[in-house]
């Protein structure tokens, strides 16, 4: 049997356990044997359930690992992939990649020069329909792509007492918009094609005043090859049932799609639709990352794409204060 992939979980929180369930899946190829968290009692528990060795402090685990998952709050990302990096440790990080871009570039640089594999755990970009999406794109079926646009909106359970690091702007790095307005983001990165290179944004708190930042966003992108993007975003609200999760409009039709259905049309009259097998995409993420990290292919989005979308969130905040459209 080949040597298995040994991961050190670090952050033993509720994604976390998402996380270990889905390396829980492949134990031929690959195994926790590690989780550090400050708090030794969470630590523990999740070791427990992987016959892992608990740590309070990542530092002294890295050693003993091939690569690193890392399950931190927003404002411990980047110390974390930066030391992870320099220990020569393949990475997986949650996101955001990191809170600011002097965080991102010098994540990058640590990256750069250990030469490990650093993946971006963009999950949605395992939904089946965003694969076929990318597929038609791809082809060129939609002609000149002129629009995407990205949602992710749903009404939180989110209280005061529950929200803890993520009620601060300081250790989220803002609100709803660099959290789960980040899947959005990321996914328009993905299906524009190109690199943004104007924002304007308008965030509001509609609901949760508990937060000291945004609890919903609007954000207008233009991309460096002429394509526009709209993200609409919120933990305010319930969207309707049928809401797509993105759109792309092109010179020759258009296409929308969920999490599990795609449907296109064209310009001469012709349409399809299709519907896909649920997929769990954090166990399609996570055995994304060990096939990486195992044969060297290259992650689909990287610490260069998550610094990407870390540009486009901190240039809607400008813009957002600003009240103006701002370069990225």
């Amino acid at each position: 049997m080949a040597k298995r992939l040994r991961v050190g979980i670090i952050g033993a929180g509720g994604i976390a356990g998402v996380h270990a369930e889905a390396y829980a899946r492949m134990p031929e190829t690959v195994e926790v044997t590690a989780v550090a968290d400050v708090n030794r009692a969470a630590a523990e528990a999740l070791a427990g359930k992987l016959g892992a060795t608990p740590h309070e402090d990542y530092r002294a685990m890295v050693s003993a690992v091939d690569a690193v998952d890392i399950c931190l709050p927003h404002h411990l990302h980047a110390d974390a992939a930066i030391a992870a990096a320099k220990a020569g440790k393949h990475i997986l990080c949650e996101k955001p990649l990191c809170m600011t871009p002097d965080e991102a570039a010098q994540v990058r640089q640590a990256v750069r020069e250990a030469g490990v594999t650093l993946m971006c755990a963009h999950n949605q970009l395992f939904l089946p329909a965003v694969a076929a999406a990318k597929a038609v794109l791809t082809a060129g079926e939609l002609g000149d792509v002129y629009e995407v646009r990205t949602n992710d909106a749903f009404r939180t359970t989110l209280t005061a007492e529950s929200a803890g690091w993520r009620g601060s702007a300081a250790t989220s790095g803002g609100g709803e918009l660099i959290d789960t307005g980040y899947h959005p983001s990321y996914l328009l990165l993905h299906l524009a094609g190109g690199r943004p290179a104007q924002v304007t944004a308008m965030l509001a708190n509609h609901r949760l005043d508990f937060l000291d930042a945004e609890d919903s966003a609007q954000v207008l992108v233009r991309f460096d090859n002429g394509v526009v993007g709209n993200i609409a975003t919120s933990w305010a609200y319930q969207p309707p049932a049928d809401t797509e999760r993105f759109a792309v409009f092109g010179s020759n039709g258009s296409l929308r799609g969920g999490g599990e259905w795609l449907h296109l049309e064209t310009v001469d009259g012709g349409s399809r639709s299709e519907r896909f097998p649920a997929v769990d995409t954090f166990a399609a993420e996570i055995a994304h990352f060990v096939h990486c990290v195992t044969t060297g292919e290259r992650p689909p989005h990287t610490e260069v794409e998550g610094s990407v979308v870390l540009d486009l969130i901190m240039a809607a905040y400008r813009s957002a204060e600003a009240g103006a459209v701002v370069a990225v």
